[in-house]
């Protein structure tokens, strides 16, 4: 007998997936307009002048030294605790955690991967590009600095962007990116803003980044958020090509699911189930309780002729008797017998 098979938590995911299979009409993918390209222009080139601006020492470095002197740290010690925590919301592990369960909720309520394609695709910009900045640069953080008034490059360190900063404004300007209306933009877009420049200025008070590693890592998400349109065909496409790798892989995974040996073939929808009736005493009951309902019987055909009416019909007197034969009782006559006198007492 074949058994159903039991479904997984992935084939049900992509069974709500299938219900929809096209984007909703509703949501406007952002696309790469001349505004976008100024912007990008524009915080391109103010990324390379802090860059630069360090590697010459200029007036940023003594800025960083002297916010480093001040020890903002000691300065204000009653919200330390408190910094300590708020400075979470720029890590990549439990931001990207939180991130992705709100998109992945997203994805199952708009039927599509877009969402978590798009984070995706953006932690993954993040990573080479300010991962590429801090190993080439190699500046060292306030805490190992050697050299009080130089820029600290080339030492091998990878302060240089802060990456908390950098992570802040993409994994919380993301969900402005993917907003579903100008209005939900525009608040998640305030919203990350605050966000960002809150863990930015936290590293500052910590001691742990310098304050041009802050405004360089600023300008680093921003980059990121600002080309995401450049990869949205690329989104698409492999969209796309998961679910037509899900769709092999289901086809694969049907001609290879093997049959029980023995098995009867599988009754096709609607015919008839044959119930044998059980033997025994209960023979008699259960046999009408599981009877399988009689197939309904084809309309037979007249024969030619004038037909009439049951009540014009003649009746007819059955032959014989419906009473079962009785061989202890004797027959009785068609003779007419005397009646018995009664007599009194």
């Amino acid at each position: 007998m074949r058994t159903k098979r039991l479904l997984t938590r992935l084939d049900r995911v992509f069974a709500r997936l299938d219900r929809e299979p096209e984007r909703p009409a509703h949501i406007d993918v952002p696309v790469m307009n001349r505004h976008r390209v100024v912007l990008f222009t524009a915080t391109l080139a103010f990324y390379v002048a802090i860059v630069w601006a360090v590697l010459i020492t200029s007036w940023l470095v003594r800025l960083d030294w002297q916010v480093m002197f001040f020890r903002p740290y000691q300065q204000w010690q009653q919200i330390h605790a408190f910094l300590d925590y708020y400075v979470v919301l720029g890590q990549r592990g439990p931001t990207a955690v939180m991130v992705t369960a709100w998109l992945g909720w997203r994805s199952w309520r708009q039927h599509t991967l877009r969402p978590l394609l798009t984070l995706a695709a953006s932690l993954l910009l993040l990573n080479i590009t300010v991962g590429a900045a801090k190993i080439g640069m190699g500046r060292l953080g306030p805490h190992y600095a050697t050299t009080i008034g130089s820029n600290e490059m080339g030492l091998g360190g990878d302060i240089f962007p802060s990456g908390h900063t950098a992570n802040a404004v993409v994994t919380w300007g993301i969900l402005a990116y993917l907003a579903s209306t100008p209005q939900a933009r525009r608040w998640l877009s305030a919203v990350s803003a605050v966000v960002s420049l809150g863990v930015g200025l936290t590293t500052v008070y910590l001691g742990t980044h310098w304050l041009s590693d802050v405004v360089l890592g600023w300008a680093a998400g921003l980059l990121i958020l600002l080309a995401l349109p450049w990869f949205e065909p690329l989104i698409a496409r492999a969209e796309v090509w998961i679910f037509a790798l899900r769709d092999n892989w289901r086809a694969r995974r049907a001609r290879t699911t093997p049959v029980p040996a023995g098995s009867p073939a599988p009754a096709p929808v609607g015919a008839p189930v044959m119930v044998t009736q059980p033997t025994g005493a209960e023979g008699d009951t259960s046999a009408r309780e599981t009877a399988a309902p009689r197939a309904q019987r084809a309309p037979g055909t007249l024969a030619p002729g004038p037909h009439t009416a049951r009540s014009e019909r003649t009746p007819v007197t059955p032959v014989g008797s419906r009473r079962p034969p009785q061989p202890d009782r004797a027959p009785r006559t068609t003779t007419n017998t005397p009646a018995r006198p009664v007599t009194g007492p």
